[in-house]
């Protein structure tokens, strides 16, 4: 049997099937005749011009998927890596009194709130949204729930100065923390040096410059410099030393803030200990992030005091971010296109090569649908072929690009100094699935070609 023609074997199978079910049966168990046949030209060796088409859409597949793959894998992991940087060192909420939010300079407002350091025990509020059947309003509202609490609350006090070295000078806004400063986010970007110890019982001097004003200034970990400060039209100068170099990639945080003792800071300023300039809140869940901001504001803060997020604080960012979503399914809708378009062609190239076979089958009693589904499953090989390949391309790069940083970044323009990677489960199978689905879908109309298909004229035409 399996030196027949291919002709010759699949005109035995049909007759068998169409006209002794017990005998096919048997010569081919559990064998659906479309899939059959679709196999045995799939596994045809013979060298024509299908073949070198074939090939192009199993290569264009290959190729969508793999950059599919990519795609998501980089945008999901530059998104999540510029948002820890972002979510870890500025505050999720910022409170402050409302003179300070309107004219950014430092009004004193008491430590001892009724919401400090009790606000972290939030783990959950309750909130009224509205229903949806559907994703069409019902006009009714529900009662619905944060995804996480309030993680973490802490004070500050800011106070600008001028560092002066021997060689040279530059500007500092100080960012005074106490003992209730959350060193996890600032331990990942610590470079060298050591916290700073403020839960000592006198002031310390230490401080935590980023690696940007080392560089200007040229200093270490160890040295010691004069900063400046005005106070009351009166110039102050304090001595410190550098206990620490920090470095998050985010030019915004690293040109301007260093870390002191916050209790400096309130000498600066004039204040005592339990005054400070405001407290800075992170969540459990970035998501709730304008629920809480609203909760707060409504019902934990005080007339005279004022919260405000992150995405108020920095709105660009998060269109910026925003833009990378967009960035997203335009090229995963072109990478779509061009493996569909590809299909297409090959498909129809598959047809109008076998319409000679088309003919035959239909002079034995194959009905229209039966045909189609022949070259159906036909296509559906191909699909899966390249999706393999495209796999193995697009998986073995995000591997690549995670272990040895192939592709490099600019840091001062995009906080990062390479191109992450972060590749799940879930967007991996719905570009596979979706990439079978889609295409399959699409193949539907270019197989109804085998309906206008004469088997008159296709045998005569053979």
């Amino acid at each position: 049997m399996k030196d027949m023609p291919d002709a010759a074997v699949l005109i035995f199978y049909s007759l068998s099937i169409r006209f002794f079910p017990e005998v096919g049966s048997e010569l081919c168990p559990s064998m659906h005749l479309p899939f059959f046949i679709a196999r045995r030209l799939a596994l045809s060796g013979k060298q024509n011009f299908s073949r070198f088409i074939l090939r192009i859409a199993i290569v264009a597949v290959a190729l969508s998927v793999a950059v599919m793959i990519a795609t998501t894998a980089l945008i999901s992991g530059f998104k999540s890596e510029i948002s820890r940087k972002i979510f870890e060192f500025w505050e999720h909420i910022h409170i402050s009194d409302t003179a300070y939010s309107l004219s950014f300079e430092p009004h004193p407002i008491e430590i001892g709130q009724a919401f400090y350091p009790a606000l972290d025990t939030v783990r959950q509020v309750a909130y009224n949204a509205p229903e949806t059947l559907l994703g069409v309003g019902t006009g009714r509202e529900k009662t619905d729930y944060s995804r996480g609490g309030i993680r973490h609350i802490q004070a500050f006090a800011h106070k600008p100065g001028i560092i002066r070295t021997k060689t040279a000078m530059d500007g500092i806004l100080l960012k005074g923390i106490g003992a209730d400063f959350d060193w996890s986010n600032l331990k990942p970007y610590l470079l060298e040096g050591r916290p700073i110890g403020v839960a000592d019982s006198a002031p310390t001097r230490d401080m935590i410059i980023s690696r940007q004003t080392a560089d200007r200034l040229q200093v270490a970990v160890g040295d010691k410099f004069v900063v400046h400060f005005v106070k009351e039209n009166a110039q102050l100068r304090r001595l410190f030393q550098v206990c620490g170099i920090y470095k998050t990639g985010l030019e915004e945080y690293d040109r301007k803030f260093a870390l002191c003792d916050i209790r400096v800071v309130q000498e600066l300023l004039g204040w005592d200990e339990g005054q400070v300039a405001g407290f800075e809140v992170w969540l459990e869940d970035i998501r709730d992030l304008d629920l809480y901001n609203a909760y707060i504001y409504d019902e934990v803060l005080p007339p005279d005091l004022l919260c405000v997020s992150i995405r108020d604080k920095f709105p660009a960012i998060f269109e910026w971010l925003q833009l990378q979503d967009y960035n997203e399914v335009v090229i995963l809708s072109l990478m779509l296109a061009v493996a569909i378009v590809n299909m297409i062609t090959a498909l129809l190239v598959l047809v109008l090569e076998r319409t000679t076979l088309i003919g035959v089958l239909k002079a034995l009693g194959e009905t229209n649908g039966r045909i189609r589904q022949i070259f159906l499953y036909y296509a559906a090989v191909i699909t899966l072929t390249g999706i393999f390949w495209g796999n193995l391309l697009g998986v073995g790069f995000c591997i690549l690009q995670d272990k040895f940083h192939i592709i490099g970044l600019n840091e001062a323009d995009y906080y990062l100094s390479y191109a992450p990677v972060q590749l799940t489960w879930f967007p991996w199978l719905l570009i596979n699935l979706g990439t079978l689905a889609v295409t399959l879908f699409f193949l539907l109309l270019p197989s109804f070609v085998v309906s206008k298909i004469s088997p008159v004229r296709a045998i005569r035409f053979e």
